[in-house]
Order: C-alpha cells, then structure tokens, then sequence
C-alpha cells in the first residue's frame, strides 16, 4: 500500500481515504526485474480511489465508495493494445523500423510507426524510402548511438541511445525529472466554472464523470489511456485528430472505447475549436510541450479565455530541461532511463513486461483530473494537471522498492479479465477495465466508433 500512498500523496488526496483502498494480489502478473507491479497497482488504485471520491462529492454519499485493486485486471489492462483483436486478428504493434539496431559503440532504439517519423528517420540516415532492414542494420551499425541519436532527433524523427542507469543519472534531463513531482498540480484561476447537474445516488451505477465534456487532444498510448477512463466514468469524450494524421489503427480501437472521433484542422477550425473549448470541463493534450500553444491551447492561454477549465498534459520527458521540446514514446524513454539496460541480458537490451509507462502515467493523469473536478466542485477554479513518462520511469527505477513475493493466487493469464463487444469495428476482443469500486461501472456505454466519423460537437 506504501505505493498508492506514495502517488495519493503526489495527487493531493486525503490521507485518511487511503482506507477505502484494498488489493488482490497474484503471484507472476507483470514478471520483471523492476516492480512493474508495484506500479501498476499504485496507478489504477489511486485512479479508482479519485473516481469514488469524486462520484461520493457529486452524489452527495456520506462515505466514498470502496475502492478494490485486482493484480489480474490491472496486468491484463497493461496489455490491452496486445490483447485485442479485431474480428480474431491480432494487432499491429511495432513497425519494422521501430526497434533496437547495433550501433558502433552500442544501441540506439528507433520509433517509426508513423509515416512521418519513418520518412524522418530514414531521411536522417541518407536511406531510401523503402529500404531492406540490413541496410538500415548496416548505415547505422558504423555509427555511434549518440551520433545516431542527434542526427535524427535534428531532422525531426526518433532515435534514442540505449543508456544504463548511471549514464542517465548523469543527464540533465534526468536530474529536472527527479525534482518534479510525480504528478504536477497548479491553480489557474478562481472564476466560476460550468457546473454539471448533480448525481443521482439511487442511480445503478456511480459515474462520477457524468455530464462533463472532456475535449481529448492526444494520440498513441498514455493520453488516450487516461481519456478512455474518463470516458467509462461517464463522461463525453470527443477526441480530435487532424483530417491527415490518422491514428494508428489497432491503437485507435483500443482506446476509443466510450468515446467519439472527430477530426479538425486547428489552422483553418479556430472558430470550431473555440465553440469546443467554451463549452468543455477539461481539455487533455498529449503532444509534446509547447506544439499546440499557436492554436491558443497553452494552459495560461486557455485559462484566461475559459476560466474554470482543467487542462490537463502528457509528455515523454517532461515541460522542462534540455529535453522538453523533443518527441518520445514509452519505448525510448525506457532506452533512455536505463530501463532498457537493466531488463537486459547477454549484452542486449530488454523490455518492461508491459507498456507500463505509457499505461501507469495515462491512469495518474486521469486521476489527476479526477482530482482536480473534485477540488474545482469547492471553489469553482480552473486547475492545471501534467504528468510525464520520464517522471513515471524515475519513480520505477529509484523510488518503488524492489518487489517482493505477494504470496497471493498465482495469475491465471488474462482470460479472466477480457470480453467480446460488436461495433462498427467489428467484433473486439478487449480487456476490461481494471477501476474497481462500489457502485461503479464495469465497462464502457458505447464500443469505438471509426477514426473521424463523428462531428466535432459536443452531443
């Protein structure tokens, strides 16, 4: 439990609710040499522990809810964009030029799902648009990792040197990491927000999020994590994408799910975007710091235009440092942290069991915005929430203690823990989500609809 009380903390929660928390645990659920577990479990606990609190304040319960953690749930929700399947077929995950490659000197792991970043990448290393991976092998093993690393980072694609623990310690990036809270809170402003009806307690189910309008500006992993788990809270998620930059297919149908997908060029649809924003609670961003503050989406910016609005962000590396305005995704950040290089082994870099950055820091955010609607509901103020997958990697390697045996039942695999929904997609394959407490929901109203096919509005 010291590791709920540790992000509970980070989030500005009653100590006292900490009560209200329980846990399963199983023996073997996400294997690793770092406490994985440990992580997870804190996430998804304080997470469910935000909703039941803030669902108790809107529904106006004596007591909050009871929160419980199941080890088995919470694994098979850090693997839900590998365990689903669409009409049987199992997803896409990583493209052939995402991966780790030789360098002269190393290891150097690249990210190239995307057209653009591939087109980058290949770009940076003088390859053709379509070339044979032992040429890529070949251009990038005479190199070293850090040459590698900066030349594509300059021409705008993903690279990153495998580093050990100490040899990021020694990163300036890594040190204004470590002086940051796990999850960063701030005050905006004190103007009176728009306040959503209240909750009925007799209700069914508890959804704490109901009534409240969550604009989702985020792609890939984490951000659509935290916005899919505002959407099972209940609340109206639209998602909006640029009319040219599509989500990646199989990631679009994991984390749509209760939510809506629209597209919008923010260039030409300012007029659109601020209907949007005027009628919004919460306004969740995943790009890195600084790339959508031209299009008025700076937190100072929206605070000042739509007082009382939680804005909350996500970034590999944090708003601050040498590294702020740089691109990332969990799997570099595992490169860079030293992650890589302690899961290891025979002189090869490893991986975490799970996307357990991307997932734990998309449940931290999510409860900070939780959080957040709940201080907003006494004061009516505009709050500011930001997390980042370095800071969730900085609390793994050098603040969870080492795991140790939970003596619990020993995890099954996640069959327990997955379900079958038809949509306009197809017939999914999914896990269910790990937010347990009483009253509240077990799965989401609607399945993922199609990237783009919904209006940008509100319903």
């Amino acid at each position: 439990m010291m590791d709920i009380e540790y992000a509970w903390s980070a989030l500005g929660g009653d100590p006292a609710l900490l009560s209200r928390v329980s846990v399963v645990e199983r023996e073997g659920a996400l294997p690793a040499r770092l406490p994985v577990l440990r992580l997870a479990r804190a996430c998804v606990g304080v997470c469910a522990l935000a909703a039941a609190e803030l669902g108790a304040r809107r529904a106006g319960l004596a007591r909050v809810p009871r929160a419980e953690v199941d080890d088995g749930a919470v694994a098979a929700a850090f693997h839900s964009e590998r365990l689903l399947r669409v009409d049987g077929r199992a997803p896409v995950s990583f493209a052939p030029l995402s991966r780790f490659w030789r360098t002269a000197d190393g290891w150097v792991r690249t990210h190239a799902n995307y057209p653009h970043h591939r087109t980058r990448l290949l770009r940076a290393l003088g390859l053709p648009e379509d070339p044979a991976v032992a040429a890529a092998e070949a251009r990038i093993a005479e190199r070293s990792a850090l040459d590698v690393e900066d030349t594509v980072h300059r021409a705008g694609g993903l690279a990153v040197a495998l580093r050990t623990p100490r040899e990021w310690a020694a990163h300036g990036q890594a040190a204004e990491v470590a002086a940051r809270p796990l999850v960063e809170r701030e005050r905006l402003n004190a103007s009176p927000a728009r306040v959503p009806r209240p909750l009925d307690p007799a209700a069914a189910r508890l959804l704490p999020a109901d009534g409240l309008r969550v604009l989702d500006l985020t792609r890939v992993l984490a951000g659509p994590v935290a916005t899919r788990t505002l959407a099972l809270l209940g609340a109206d998620v639209l998602r909006l994408d640029h009319p040219r930059s599509p989500e990646l297919p199989d990631l679009h149908a994991d984390t749509g799910f209760g939510k809506r997908s629209a597209t919008l060029d923010l260039t030409t649809g300012r007029d659109t975007l601020e209907e949007l924003l005027a009628a919004a609670d919460v306004v969740v961003t995943g790009y890195r710091p600084g790339a959508l503050d031209r299009f008025g989406l700076s937190p100072e910016a929206l605070a000042e235009r739509h007082p009382g609005l939680v804005v909350a962000q996500v970034s590999a590396w944090g708003a601050y440092g040498p590294w702020a305005g740089r691109r990332g995704f969990d799997s570099l950040v595992q490169a860079a942290a030293g992650i890589a290089a302690t899961e290891g082994s025979a002189g090869r870099p490893g991986a975490l069991p799970a996307q357990a950055l991307d997932h734990g820091t998309g449940y931290l955010l999510a409860a900070g915005v939780l959080r957040a609607l709940t201080e907003r509901s006494y004061d009516g103020g505009g709050r500011l929430v930001r997390t980042a997958l370095a800071r969730t990697a900085h609390w793994l390697t050098e603040e969870i203690p080492p795991a140790a045996a939970c003596g619990g039942p020993a995890y099954g695999g996640p069959d327990a823990w997955l379900a079958e929904t038809a949509g306009r997609l197809g017939r999914l394959r999914h896990a269910l989500p790990p937010l347990s407490f009483t009253g509240g929901p077990t799965g989401w109203t609607r399945p993922p609809t199609p990237w783009g096919s919904d209006p940008a509005r509100w319903e």
